[in-house]
Order: C-alpha cells, then sequence, then structure tokens
C-alpha cells in the first residue's frame, strides 16, 4: 500500500513505514523519523511541506531530491505527517509511537523503542531549545527519565518480566510525547478550513 493511515492500525502503520524504508534502502529505523517527526511536533513546531521531505530524505539516507523522483514516497510521508499531527491533537488520545508489534522479537521492539525515543528527543530539542528549560518539572522529569529510555541496551536478558516491564516503558513514552504536546501547544481555535501542511 502506498498510502499510510496510521489511525487503523499501529502494526500496520508499522508495517508501511518498514516496507517504504526497505525499498529505498534507507539505512535508518522508521521509528527513529517518526519519534523525531513526533518531537518536533510535541515541541509546537508545524514544519513546511518542503522542510519536512528534506529532512525524511536526511533521515533516510537518500538524496535531497529523492522525493522529487518518488510521488509514492512523497505521498506517503505527508499523509504521515498529516496522520501524525492529528493522532497527537486528538482529543482520545490514540496517538501511539510508530513500534513493531509483539509478533517481533522483544529485541527488535526494544531496539524500536530506543530509536523512537532517541529521535524524540532530537526532534524536541531542535524545535523546542531553551524553552525547555522553562518547562514545569514533571516535563523536565520525563525528559530525563527519556534520557535514560534512549541509553537502554537492547542485548540485557529477555524473560516474561521484561516483557511486562518494556509494555510499561512504551505506555510512560506514548503519554510522556501526549504530555509534552499539550504543554507546548496551545488548543487550536476552530478553523473553517484548515490546510494539510502549515
Amino acid at each position: 500500500m502506498s498510502e499510510t493511515d496510521l489511525s487503523t492500525s499501529p502494526a500496520a502503520a508499522f508495517e508501511q513505514w518498514a516496507n517504504v524504508f526497505t525499498s529505498h534502502q534507507a539505512f535508518s529505523h522508521p521509528s527513529e523519523l517518526h519519534g523525531a517527526l513526533c518531537g518536533r511536533l510535541a515541541a509546537g513546531a508545524r514544519i513546511q511541506e518542503s522542510d519536512w521531505l528534506t529532512m525524511v530524505c536526511e533521515h533516510m539516507g537518500l538524496a535531497t531530491n529523492a522525493t522529487d523522483d518518488s510521488a509514492e514516497l512523497t505521498r506517503f510521508m505527508v499523509n504521515a505527517y498529516n496522520d501524525t499531527l492529528e493522532q497527537l491533537k486528538s482529543a482520545d488520545m490514540s496517538f501511539r509511537p510508530l513500534l513493531p508489534d509483539d509478533d517481533y522479537a522483544i529485541e527488535q521492539r526494544l531496539e524500536a523503542l530506543i530509536s523512537w525515543v532517541r529521535g524524540f528527543l532530537e526532534g524536541m530539542a531542535l524545535s523546542a531549545g531553551e524553552s525547555l528549560g522553562q518547562a514545569p518539572d514533571e516535563i523536565r522529569e520525563l525528559i530525563e527519565d527519556m534520557v535514560a529510555i534512549s541509553q537502554l541496551s537492547d542485548e540485557e536478558d529477555q524473560d516474561d518480566e521484561s516483557e511486562q516491564q518494556l509494555m510499561e516503558i512504551i505506555e510512560y513514552v506514548r503519554l510522556g510525547a501526549l504530555s509534552v504536546f499539550t504543554e507546548f501547544n496551545p488548543p487550536e481555535k476552530p478553523q473553517q478550513d484548515t490546510p494539510t501542511l502549515h
């Protein structure tokens, strides 16, 4: 499928991103790019379409004009941007980090989580900059926790308890991303027509 619809199933969304990364021989992890996008959006930034596509190419290790040559990649990533922003804004808190489901080995899921958190921290730092220093204590503590998560090793011994811990960390990261978004994004006034990218 060339379209992305992150609202259907997080597992399906990950597979779509992974397929796009594989078909373009990207050297980075799809979760990291999604995390970087979420970090920037959560910190209050909105990215122009051309800047977002440049960011996509840089993360994937592609030539900066790769999206000019691939309408499919452009369409996929523009849809991914819009879907991700809508999920973060959604009142039902349905947002999910882009991670593989439990059909994958726990090591692969932990690696994806670490990549996502690293991307999120990078994106947030780029967008929020010094304003992170004035963030409320709970946001600063959350960021410290995310830094610790980003430094976890995906080579530790895994057991049933690890599975439970991973699920708890993922939920903590998910709610943390939503907390950052709420902190840095005042509620929008209703608009009659909203552009797709702003």
